[in-house]
């Protein structure tokens, strides 16, 4: 049997870490596990999971990693695993411009193809993430430099980079993230004597969900916050409500297992992403599938959701007269939208890109 080309996977956080980009790069690995040899490196900055696992056929090695607030994730050793083994693949396929483990993919590469999916967001989370952005991308553009092809997960992004980068356009391919079709069918909506406002997302200020718990007062005493996610911004969420006096309307979840959260999307009456910075958002894409109404800041790749009939958008700065209004009109709406992009297509798109490296 034709031995398969070796594809290498390389993202700051993987499996059972939760996030967009865990999703992404999840998602797309053991679809092209049926046609390549996969293999992801990524970081572990609890050093609790097993160094070495396989999982729906895509081997997984972890290696430590420091990464303060839960960002960067440096790694001496991952680096090493990349200087001795990098050309032990045939394609490299780094993820995430604004963590360490991608650039130490371009530093590394030899003479195989190297795949770069950045999922860039044009800006730093924190004040100080921002102040680095500017010396770092001094480094970080030879990501840019040493990938054979680019790909964008919107249009959004792909704009960006061309304004951010001095990067040739026909190097882009923009290849949505998607969904799993299956997983949304079969799920029974839950009777409550409640409505709720359903966020999803990871717990940082850019997000947006303090508008939610500030807008919370001036809503109907029978709407509560549902925010499901984990982050350094969680505790200032906590305290906001305690200050507005809605501790009892806002809850919060972590860690749901996947069935959970789908549940609920399927109970909850409005989705609502304030954020500042998506290069694409799954959690919309996944609100929609479940047919729940969207509410979404007129921002970055977000704009590209809003058609105002399933996902509707406001602007920034968010005034709270204006978000209630909004909430108050799409709460019980029912999204039906027409197409959603699936992972099937996704890993397919980037099948096809694989294949013209292959070469």
């Amino acid at each position: 049997m034709k031995d398969l080309p070796k594809i290498l996977q390389v993202c700051p956080k993987y499996f059972p870490s939760v996030g967009g980009l865990e999703e992404h790069v999840r998602n797309i690995s053991e679809r092209l596990a049926l046609h390549y040899d996969i293999t992801v490196a990524t970081t572990d900055p609890t050093s609790t999971l097993p160094r070495e696992e396989t999982i729906n056929n895509v081997k997984i090695l972890r290696f430590p990693s420091w990464a303060p607030n839960e960002a960067y994730y440096f790694s001496g050793k991952l680096k090493k695993y990349l200087s001795e083994n990098s050309d032990k693949y045939t394609i490299l396929h780094a993820h995430s411009y604004h963590a360490f483990p991608a650039l130490y993919t371009a530093q590394t590469k030899k003479d195989n193809k190297m795949i770069f999916t950045p999922h860039y967001h044009g800006s730093g989370h924190t004040w100080f993430r921002r102040l680095l952005l500017k010396p770092y991308k001094l480094f970080g553009k030879k990501i840019y430099d040493k990938a054979d092809k680019i790909i964008t997960v919107s249009k959004f992004e792909k704009t960006l980079i061309l304004k951010d980068f001095d990067v040739a356009e026909d190097k882009i391919v923009t290849i949505p993230n998607g969904i799993d079709p299956e997983e949304f069918k079969d799920i029974i909506k839950t009777r409550k004597d409640h409505r709720t406002i359903l966020s999803v997302g990871r717990l940082e200020e850019y997000k947006g969900m303090q508008h939610l718990i500030r807008a919370l007062p001036g809503l109907d005493s029978d709407v509560t916050v549902e925010i499901v996610g984990k982050g350094p911004y969680k505790t200032q969420l906590v305290n906001l409500a305690k200050k507005q006096g809605m501790t009892a309307r806002v809850r919060f979840y972590q860690d749901l297992p996947r069935k959970e959260l789908l549940q609920k999307y399927a109970d909850a009456d409005v989705f609502v992403l304030l954020s500042n910075h998506e290069a694409f958002s799954i959690v919309v894409e996944e609100a929609l599938a479940s047919k729940l109404p969207c509410i979404v800041a007129r921002t970055s790749a977000l704009t590209e959701w809003v058609d105002n009939k399933n996902c509707y958008g406001i602007d920034y700065p968010i005034g709270l007269d204006q978000l209630a209004e909004l909430l108050n009109n799409v709460m019980g709406k029912r999204a039906n939208p027409t197409k959603l992009p699936t992972w099937n297509e996704t890993a397919e798109k980037t099948e096809e890109l694989y294949e013209t490296c292959l070469i």
